[in-house]
């Protein structure tokens, strides 16, 4: 058949009777479905390429109920965890023979409102959404209200039964607390965050029940809040500094925090990881190369955009909305930022 003559498309009649199959078995292999014998696929695929057949993927979306378009709606893509998840969820759409759109709010709750009135205008077939600081609990209750498949990633909204993807914030605290108890520190310091943070609070309350679990006192221990970056890491640090017992180790709110109490440190003539142990939280790809390699709570951030992505599309293919989380395992990733044991003599003072 020539290229680019007046005839009309070729269709999946024709194919179908080029390959000797059914219309359904092609149109099977046109969605990718595992379902056809490979025998049978090879066959397809063979006659759509003799044929120059092109599959009219704007067609496909009119016959069925939502179009093959899905959003990602993050906080702060400068952040490498929230880039990190974005490119999770991004492969796992693709793999799926979905387009994603992604929009980046900058933590603002307008801009997160505006992007979804135009993506909902554009016919987007679910969403996954890292709310914006500041998101009212109830924002996304007219998307779930009109049954638009909605994941949350990270961050939770009190109250609301949308499906939540994140990592295992008490537990990673917990992990990183029991760590440095036992190199022998008594003065922890929580660092980091915004106090109005939903993740802070879990991971504050990871970390005040392992210091009681040690036989500390949580409410004496120094929690200092600040913005989720390395000059609130270091804005942090010397809140803590600056106590009457200031601590001799932290663990904080991010990796991003933990690189800022790292720069704080060294300008106060503090190595990270001798005159005082650091731990992050999130273990992304920076994390290994620093100096000093930075102790952290690994998440595979990847594989929780990638849980996320499959959430959204089994709620698309079924039809059917979920109220079902997923809390990521994370375990203890141990470098040089948290030191060894402390001397004796330390292990004393509390």
């Amino acid at each position: 058949m020539a290229a680019g003559g007046p005839r009309d498309r070729v269709t999946i009649v024709e194919i179908a009777a080029a390959a000797g199959v059914s219309k359904s078995t092609v149109s099977l292999v046109l969605k990718g479905s595992e379902s056809v014998r490979p025998s049978t696929r090879d066959r397809v695929n063979a006659a759509i390429h003799d044929l120059g057949y092109v599959y009219n993927r704007g067609a496909a979306n009119l016959r069925r109920a939502h179009s093959n378009m899905v959003g990602m709606i993050i906080h702060n893509l400068i952040n490498p965890f929230c880039a990190e998840l974005a490119v999770g969820i991004e492969r796992s759409f693709q793999a799926a023979g979905y387009v994603p759109f992604i929009a980046n709010t900058a933590e603002s709750p307008v801009r997160q409102a505006e992007v979804i009135k135009l993506m909902r205008e554009q016919g987007v077939a679910g969403l996954i959404i890292s709310a914006a600081r500041g998101t009212p609990d109830d924002a996304f209750d007219g998307l779930v209200a009109a049954g638009v498949p909605v994941v949350l990633a990270m961050r939770r909204l009190k109250g609301r039964r949308i499906p939540i993807v994140g990592p295992d914030n008490r537990l990673g605290a917990r992990l990183a607390v029991e760590r440095l108890v036992e190199l022998g520190h008594r003065q922890i310091a929580f660092l980091g965050g915004h106090a109005d943070s939903v993740v802070r609070g879990e991971r504050l309350e990871g970390f005040s029940a392992a210091l009681a679990d040690a036989g500390l006192d949580p409410a004496s221990a120094v929690t200092s809040a600040a913005p989720p970056t390395r000059d609130g890491g270091a804005q942090a640090l010397e809140t803590a500094l600056a106590q009457r017992q200031p601590p001799t180790a932290a663990v904080c709110f991010n990796d991003i925090v933990a690189f800022g109490v790292c720069l704080g440190l060294r300008r106060k003539g503090i190595e990270p990881g001798r005159g005082f142990a650091v731990i992050g939280f999130d273990d992304v790809q920076e994390a290994v190369h620093a100096d000093p390699p930075l102790t952290t709570i690994a998440v595979d951030v990847m594989g929780l955009g990638e849980r996320a992505a499959q959430s959204v599309l089994r709620m698309i293919e079924t039809g059917r909305n979920t109220t079902e989380d997923h809390i990521g395992a994370v375990h203890l990733a141990v470098r040089e930022s948290c030191g060894s044991p402390l001397p004796e003599r330390t292990e004393r003072r509390a």
